[in-house]
């Protein structure tokens, strides 16, 4: 397969045909160069235009040149990860490769660092020119002591506790991918990010720290355990508060329902009282009249009239006097005038009795 990219140039379009020529004659002079999926081709001329060309190859494709007369690097454009980190075992890193540094407090600490970059397909010319012939020695020997150097510089600014701060941890490693990618995009590589892992300080530094942070935490806990208490006091304070203005309220509204009873029955007896003196004053001036009418002259005419009344229709014997005789007599005036005196009497009791 050949691609149409390799004969832009005269001279490669000459060497192309100066190629099939002599594969057409038998000579077979002629190499292949590819490229894979997810890499770029960089050639180098040594005797047309000797150097580096500025063309990059793409990835997936076959190219034909002669082999005595070319240079032939491929480098991964894919996204590439360097992992500086503690007791890592993998064939690509370093197994125990931590980024070492010095707190601000003087603290060592050791921390496990992951950059992820890539190559910047554009620039592979360029990276072949500086002496980066494959993406491994790129990593080695330009992108991972870029790394450490940045990302410790960066780090360098924490204080101890600042490193159980993930916040602040990533405030630094973004600073640290901001002057990596300011001193490698040049160089055509692409930092894609920092991610900082885990840290370790000195063991003995650790067992401080360890023994603080549960101090913290015991604080932490007593703390809310109080706020917890004080808040079911206050809450228990304003239940209490709560009942005794309703016992209060309960209390007034009992006196009051008393009171207006009580006012009622007041009103009620009065009334009644009132009602009681003016029926009795009024039965007392018609007795105090009807004594009147009665010691007069009309009085007695009404006691003759009853008394006619009480003996009408019994008979009456009229016996002259007779000496001898054991005969009783009936003064009439002085049964009328008893009559009139127990009349009077039984009327002036009914009075008081009725007062």
């Amino acid at each position: 397969m050949r691609n149409q990219e390799a004969f832009k140039s005269p001279s490669v379009r000459m060497l192309g045909v100066l190629c099939a020529l002599l594969m057409t004659s038998g000579l077979g002079g002629c190499s292949t160069f590819s490229t894979e999926s997810t890499e770029v081709g960089v050639r180098t001329s040594k005797i047309f235009g000797a150097g580096i060309e500025p063309h990059v190859y793409e990835p997936g494709a076959t190219y034909v040149f002669f082999p005595f007369l070319s240079d032939w690097a491929t480098f991964d454009i894919t996204i590439q990860k360097l992992e500086m980190a503690k007791n890592k075992e993998r064939n690509d890193d370093r197994a125990d490769d931590p980024v070492l540094l010095k707190t601000t407090d003087g603290n060592d600490i050791s921390i496990d660092v992951t950059v992820t970059w890539q190559i910047d397909r554009l620039k592979a010319p360029q990276i072949l020119a500086r002496g980066g012939k494959s993406t491994a020695i790129i990593k080695e020997e330009l992108v991972r002591p870029a790394c450490r150097a940045y990302v410790r510089d960066a780090f360098n600014e924490l204080h101890s506790e600042e490193f159980f701060d993930r916040k602040r941890l990533l405030e630094k490693a973004s600073k640290a991918k901001a002057k990596l990618n300011e001193e490698l995009n040049a160089e055509g590589v692409l930092i894609l990010e920092v991610m900082p892992g885990e840290q370790r300080f000195n063991p003995e530094y650790e067992r401080v720290i360890h023994d603080r942070k549960i101090a913290e935490q015991n604080a932490e806990r007593l703390k809310s355990e109080a706020q917890a208490a004080e808040a079911e006091q206050t809450r228990q304070l304003e239940k209490a508060r709560g009942d005794v203005q309703a016992q209060i309220a309960e209390a007034k509204g009992r006196v009051e329902r008393i009171r207006i009873a009580a006012e009622r029955g007041l009103y009620e007896n009065e009334r009644v009282a009132k009602a009681i003196l003016v029926e009795a004053s009024a039965k007392a001036k018609a007795i105090e009249k009807q004594n009147k009418a009665m010691s007069g002259a009309g009085g007695r005419t009404a006691v003759k009239l009853r008394i006619a009344d009480a003996l009408a229709g019994k008979p009456i014997l009229i016996v002259p006097a007779a000496s001898g005789a054991n005969i009783q007599k009936l003064d009439m005036t002085r049964i009328v005038d008893a009559v009139m005196a127990r009349e009077a009497t039984s009327t002036t009791s009914s009075s008081h009795d009725s007062e």
